[in-house]
């Protein structure tokens, strides 16, 4: 039993150091850092959203008309909508919506475009051209407009438009692994399997794949500030989340018809999203800097 944990203590020594190097790596840039705690933060707002928001029930349901369209102060910080409801409390749990739509859309392109782009440069041949051929189909038409189609085909809803999103991003990922997975298939390792009688299926899924994800991990962080700029102009055409749910690029929406009146209607969520969105950018360029060590700077 004491030389298991000495064998697993000593297995994770070089997975703490690589742990530390990568939080050094990160945490050195103040553009990052900065990134960093505002992530942890939204996190944590999207978690505790209902103990955080101060008007919990004016999410969704409760209305107060007597209190429509006040201007911030120190009862309605971001001022109230045109249903005497809380900006704030409404803009808290918008957070929630929009991470969660964000993580669920990316997370589904990544399980069609990641095992299809595997599967078409590990095995070549024909199995490579159908899937590269359909990918270059989707590869055709703008993301943004694909998805709106797509949306408007469906039916407008929040889980539409994150199929929609899915559908439309997936293309990216499949050509990201498979030029990953050519170059990978050439090396001794893979020819060694081969030689050795081991199934191209586990190869595929044990050795090529593991050592392509790097750049799709990369990839995914920057789009998940993308996907939400996506859900928010889905939401904002009318096709993503309806009313009453508290979606960013809903309430901006809304807010057109008021923006002459009530300018913080549409400002704050419109500061929600361009925060949202460029940090998860800014870290999706630190996470690059992570994985390839080409483009670290020390």
């Amino acid at each position: 039993m004491v030389n298991w944990f000495v064998d697993t203590y000593k297995s994770l020594q070089p997975t703490w150091r690589e742990l530390k190097l990568s939080f050094y790596l990160l945490n050195r840039n103040v553009l990052q850092r900065i990134s960093l705690i505002i992530i942890a933060l939204l996190v944590l707002v999207a978690i505790f959203a209902p103990w955080i928001a101060p008007y919990p029930s004016h999410a969704i349901s409760e209305t107060n008309p007597q209190d429509k369209l006040l201007p911030p102060s120190s009862r309605y910080i971001m001022g109230t909508d045109e249903l005497g409801r809380d900006l704030f409390s409404r803009i808290i749990f918008g957070t929630r919506i929009s991470l969660q739509t964000a993580l669920i859309a990316v997370g589904l392109a990544l399980l069609i475009g990641v095992p299809l782009g595997a599967i078409a440069g590990g095995l070549g041949g024909w199995a490579d051209e159908i899937i590269m051929r359909i990918t270059d189909i989707f590869l055709s038409f703008p993301p943004l407009l694909l998805a709106i189609a797509i949306a408007a085909f469906l039916g407008p809803s929040l889980s539409n438009a994150m199929l929609a999103i899915a559908i439309s991003w997936w293309p990216w990922y499949t050509r990201i692994i498979r030029g990953q997975a050519v170059s990978i298939r050439e090396r001794q390792f893979v020819r060694a399997a081969l030689a050795i009688g081991t199934p191209m299926s586990r190869i595929i899924f044990r050795h090529i794949l593991p050592n392509t994800l790097a750049p799709v991990i990369v990839q995914a962080s920057m789009d998940i500030g993308g996907v939400i700029l996506t859900i928010a102009a889905l939401s904002f055409l009318g096709l993503g989340a309806q009313p009453p749910t508290p979606e960013w690029g809903l309430l901006i929406s809304t807010s057109r018809t008021y923006f002459l009146n009530a300018w913080w209607y549409s400002t704050f969520p419109g500061i929600a999203i361009f925060i949202t969105v460029l940090v998860f950018n800014l870290i999706g360029d630190g996470i690059r800097e992570v994985l390839d060590p080409r483009t670290r700077k020390f």
